[in-house]
This record gives structure tokens, C-alpha cells and sequence, in this order.
């Protein structure tokens, strides 16, 4: 699995910045994006970004719900079937493991076999997917 990210994070783009190793990100890449912690979503700091929405565990984000579920969600591929591809997620709070599952993607038909019914989680693993194809062998 990958390194996590928070998961009332909701990516929207690609984020460019002085990223050392962005494929170790836990979406593959930086991502800008909102925060969906509070009451009202908001767009976080270029700081925000770097050190608590990409990364997750950010128990000294000013954002972070003091109970809540999980701090944070990683990613993997769990299999690769050429036409559809299925990954598991894994919710963590203080790295230890709360919850987890599967979601698969058809290639074939463009869309979602099933999804996560978390809508910042579903969003994060578009983008870990959409990632993933990229640098996918062909």
C-alpha cells in the first residue's frame, strides 16, 4: 500500500510544487483541493496541502475534527484484470486500521462497478486511479 491521505480531503487537480518523490504521495501525485472537515468547505493553504490534505495523519491540522473516524485512508491496486481494476482502501485512525474495502473500475465501460460511499474517500480514489493509468504499463 501507499502512504494516506486525509480523508476529509477532496481533491479537484493536480498540484505542482517542489514535490521530492510525488509517486510516493498516497494519491500517486499532489493534489490541490477543498477541505470538508468543518461545517463549510474551504480551500486549504499551499502549507495545508503539502503537510496534512496530501499526507493524512495531520492530528496538528487546525481542521481536524478532534473525534472523528478515521485521520486518514490509503490506497493500493489490488488487482489489475486489463478491463477492470479494483482497489482496496483502508481507513486508519492513529495507524491503526478501522475500516476497509474494495472498489473496482471497468475499464471497458468507463465507470465505476462500485463505489465508496464516502464522497471525499470516492474522489480521492478517482484520482489515485486516474494516476495509476498514467503511469500504467500499456
Amino acid at each position: 500500500m501507499c502512504v494516506v491521505a486525509c480523508p476529509f480531503f477532496f481533491p479537484t487537480e493536480p498540484m505542482a510544487g517542489a514535490w521530492n518523490h510525488p509517486s510516493r504521495l498516497p494519491l500517486g501525485a499532489g493534489f490541490c483541493g477543498t477541505c470538508r472537515a468543518g461545517a463549510v468547505e474551504f480551500r486549504p493553504s499551499e502549507a495545508e496541502l503539502s503537510d496534512f490534505c496530501n499526507l493524512g495523519y495531520a492530528a496538528a491540522c487546525p481542521h481536524m475534527p478532534a473525534e472523528c473516524y478515521a485521520d486518514c485512508v490509503r490506497f493500493a491496486v489490488a488487482k489489475d484484470e486489463g478491463e477492470r481494476i479494483a482497489l482496496y482502501y483502508v481507513y486508519e485512525r492513529d495507524h491503526a486500521p478501522v475500516d476497509w474495502g474494495t472498489v473496482a473500475y471497468d475499464l471497458r465501460a468507463q465507470q465505476w462497478a462500485w463505489t465508496i460511499n464516502n464522497i471525499c474517500v470516492q474522489r480521492q480514489a478517482e484520482c489515485y486511479l486516474a494516476v495509476y493509468l498514467e503511469k500504467r504499463p500499456r
